[in-house]
């Protein structure tokens, strides 16, 4: 928090206040710099927001989180949005929470975007053509920019639209948005896992870290109308979309869960489980999904998991499958396993 001014911050800040993304530790120092008390905190991911409340009631900060498909979601309006903007991050997601900002903001209200680079070029015009006029202030080690709403414009979603061919005969068709997985495109490491995964009609399907619903959609066209597909993701947008998408391809039999929903289930509730864990992330996340999908799947259930870190996930799937395949496609490998007949495998394992 060092490259933010603090004192140039207070000045913009008034009214009702929301807190747009940002990791836990970032908005709670930047809550109790600034000295705010009850702002509502917008994130996009379940296991973020709950993260979130957990460093709030540490710090003793009445706050709020919200977890919701889009910044506009949040209750009301605001006379202040906050932006900590991440290093890196995807330009596509910054494009779209500043886009939503403005119809958060009530007349006159302010958004603050804290750029961590001494040098950015991003968001000066992009500001200028939302808010028609911001500010500039620099510091150190970054910038911070500031623009007041003033009238109105169009609402405007930032998505993607492409297509997938299953077959001559079969395509589908998919929405996709910034901050889900696989924005605008079909990925390779996706289509690895459908083109190695084995589906038969009938089977029962769960889609971990579903995405836009890519995977499930593909394997509910093969389970047909027999069949019924979960998808499961953290991300309340991802399970927007996946909903969107399962219907736009004619998916009968299916349900959207977010992922403290699964533990609510029946184990042994699917014939197959589909995962596709951010092979960049920690270990930790690959580790859990293959653990919940054992959970999930009766006896002989198929897992399939595409990844291109096998020396680190291949491991987990050992101990807790006792069995392991590796497919190599499209330079991905997909670990593939099946459940035995134990029976002493259970949630709190």
């Amino acid at each position: 928090m060092k490259h933010w001014d603090v004192s140039e911050i207070h000045k913009r800040i008034g009214g009702t206040v929301a807190v747009a993304l940002g990791s836990p530790a970032e908005v709670v120092r930047l809550l109790v710099l600034l000295e705010i008390h009850g702002a509502v905190c917008y994130q996009m991911d379940d296991y973020q927001g709950d993260r979130l409340r957990n460093e709030l009631q540490k710090a003793g900060l009445q706050s709020q989180v919200v977890t919701s498909p889009d910044l506009w979601d949040l209750p009301g309006e605001f006379q202040t949005v906050l932006y900590p903007v991440p290093p890196g991050g995807e330009r596509s997601l910054k494009l779209d929470l500043v886009e939503q900002a403005y119809h958060l903001l009530g007349q006159r209200g302010n958004l603050i975007v804290m750029s961590p680079y001494k040098k950015d070029d991003f968001f000066a015009p992009l500001l200028k053509k939302v808010f028609g006029k911001f500010h500039a202030h620099s510091t150190s080690t970054g910038q911070i920019f500031w623009a007041a709403r003033h009238g109105n414009r169009p609402r405007r979603r930032h998505e993607m639209t492409f297509h997938v061919r299953m077959s001559p005969e079969c395509s589908l068709r998919f929405l996709s948005r910034p901050g889900v997985f696989s924005y605008g495109r079909f990925d390779h490491g996706a289509r690895a896992l459908v083109e190695t995964m084995t589906i038969r009609p009938g089977d029962r399907i769960l889609d971990m870290g579903c995405g836009c619903g890519t995977n499930g959609a593909w394997a509910g066209k093969l389970t047909g109308e027999k069949g019924h597909v979960a998808f499961a993701d953290s991300n309340a947008r991802a399970l927007a979309l996946a909903d969107w998408n399962a219907r736009l391809n004619g998916l009968q039999n299916f349900e959207v869960l977010s992922s403290g929903s699964i533990d609510k289930l029946p184990a042994g509730s699917f014939n197959v489980a589909l995962a596709n864990p951010p092979y960049y992330a920690q270990g930790t996340i690959a580790q859990n999904f293959v653990h919940r999908c054992r959970q999930m799947l009766g006896p002989g259930g198929r897992f399939y998991l595409v990844t291109k870190q096998t020396k680190t996930v291949g491991p987990f799937v050992v101990e807790t499958f006792g069995n392991m395949e590796v497919a190599s496609c499209r330079g991905y490998q997909v670990l593939c396993a099946k459940a035995t007949d134990d029976k002493t495998f259970a949630k709190d394992t």
